[in-house]
Parts: C-alpha cells; sequence; structure tokens
C-alpha cells in the first residue's frame, strides 16, 4: 500500500512547489494511475514513493514505512520502472540483472560479498534470474542476455528494465511512462504484464497517455498544476465534470487553470 499525507515538495527554497498538498493511496489489487500533462508532478510524486527525494512537508507511507526515514528499506520494496533509465552501458544484459538481485538480496540478508561467495546462493540468484522469464511472451528478453546494454534499441532498454524491478519481487511497483519506446505490440505485452501482477502488487502508473489509463487503471489521479483536481474511478471523474469520458473530463480540467478537484 501506498500512501501521501498532505505531500508538497519544492526543489529550492526560492522555486515554487513542484506539487502542493497531495492526498493519494494505492491499495494492493488495483492499478492506480497518474494523469497529467507533462510537468504537472506526475514524476515528483513517484521518485519521493521511491526514495528517491523526499517531500519537502507531509508523509510519503510505503507498505506503512516512512520514506524519508527509511529510504533504503523503501527501495528494497519497490520496483522503480523510469521513463529514462540509467542502465551501465558496458554491461552485459545479465551481468546488470545478476548485479540487481544480489544488492537487494545483500540488503535483506545484511551478509554483504558473503551472499556472492556462497555458492547456493550463487544457484539461489541464477534461479531468480530464470524466474523473470515467466514473462517471457511479455518481455522478450531471453535473447538479450549476453548482449551489452549499450548495444540496445530503446525498446530493449525498456524490456530490460522492467526486468531489473521485477527480478527481486518487490511488493510495490511504480511505473514512469512504462510504454516509452514501446512498439505497438510489446505495448499489448507490456499491459498483459502489468495486469498479471495486479493481485500481488500494489502498482501504481504514471503517463499522459489516455489509452495507457483506459487500458489499465482501476483507479486515476489527475493532476494540474501541481495539485490533484479529479480522482476516483475513470467513470466517476466523467460523470464528476460532466462528460462523457475520461478522456474529454481530462481535456476540460487541464484546460482550465481553476480547477481543484475534491480529493477521495
Amino acid at each position: 500500500m501506498i500512501q501521501l499525507t498532505n505531500f508538497t515538495k519544492s526543489y529550492s527554497s526560492k522555486s515554487p512547489f513542484a506539487v502542493s498538498d497531495i492526498n493519494m493511496t494505492c491499495e494492493k489489487g488495483c492499478i492506480t494511475g497518474i494523469l497529467g500533462l507533462n510537468g504537472a508532478g506526475k514524476t515528483t510524486i513517484l521518485k519521493a514513493i521511491t526514495a528517491r527525494h523526499f517531500a519537502t512537508s507531509g508523509s510519503v507511507l510505503v507498505e506503512g514505512i516512512e520514506a524519508g526515514e527509511n529510504a533504503e528499506q523503501v527501495r528494497n520494496l519497490t520496483g522503480f520502472i523510469e521513463e529514462e533509465p540509467n542502465l551501465p552501458g558496458e554491461y552485459t544484459v545479465e551481468e546488470y540483472l545478476s548485479q540487481v538481485f544480489s544488492l537487494h538480496q545483500e540488503k535483506e540478508s545484511h551478509t554483504d560479498s558473503e551472499f556472492l561467495r556462497n555458492s547456493n546462493s550463487k544457484m539461489i540468484l541464477r534461479s531468480k534470474i530464470e524466474s523473470v522469464w515467466q514473462y517471457e511472451n511479455s518481455l522478450s528478453i531471453s535473447d538479450l542476455l549476453p548482449k551489452k546494454i549499450k548495444t540496445l534499441s530503446k525498446g530493449q532498454r525498456q524490456r530490460v528494465n522492467f526486468a531489473q524491478a521485477l527480478i527481486y519481487n518487490p511488493s510495490v511497483l511504480v511505473l514512469d511512462e512504462p510504454a516509452s519506446g514501446l512498439d505497438p505490440a510489446q505495448i499489448i505485452n507490456m499491459r498483459s504484464l502489468v495486469k498479471s501482477l495486479k493481485d500481488e502488487h500494489t502498482i501504481l502508473l504514471s503517463t499522459h497517455l489516455m489509452q495507457e489509463v483506459d487500458s489499465l487503471c482501476d483507479k486515476v489521479y489527475i493532476l494540474h498544476q501541481g495539485k490533484i483536481a479529479a480522482s476516483g474511478r475513470p467513470d466517476e471523474i466523467a460523470s464528476q465534470f460532466k462528460c462523457k469520458n475520461l478522456e474529454e473530463a481530462f481535456f476540460k480540467i487541464t484546460s482550465a487553470s481553476d480547477i481543484v478537484g475534491e480529493q477521495k
């Protein structure tokens, strides 16, 4: 579960708030979407939830743990799929995924390098890497294992990005523009993958694409000018703003400078 209470973030004392007074709840078994124009504050929220940066005021709880006070623990609970992943180009895909898994395993076991020296642990590591391939039809990644990351296309890098977020089986998945760089067939597979993970994970998805929300999200928060302008099921938001559908409501909200909806 993710819970933001009066979350506010400013990047400097002289700048305006990137987001202000955000109240948001995301629950296991429900795909929650954040929808907004570029610059609305979506990525700011995601980075706070994954403990990449911290609240100026308010609180961010992930599985009941305060992100600002227990950043490492929260990072170990969250799989973060960034829009522009910073992947190490000189690594092969298998080397990178092995490192991601072993680092998280070290944090859990508190044995540091001892984990990698233990032959049984190495077998566990390989098993975990192979467990990602259960999503083979969605990720299509096994052919990439021996390749250096710097040689991959943007779409291939995004598939590796999904794999690194899944390999240590975090309870919370945070997706920032997950369709970025994927071709139409890969987007369909990505949607199928996200839906398959829904029952066992808390999933938060940020996008500016209406079709991603329509295809995946059970609940939606619409951000406008750093604030939540509307929230609820897509049909509830459409009804609230007297629109035929969510897309029409979204454009009505984001074209008006004075709309601040009631947060639910």
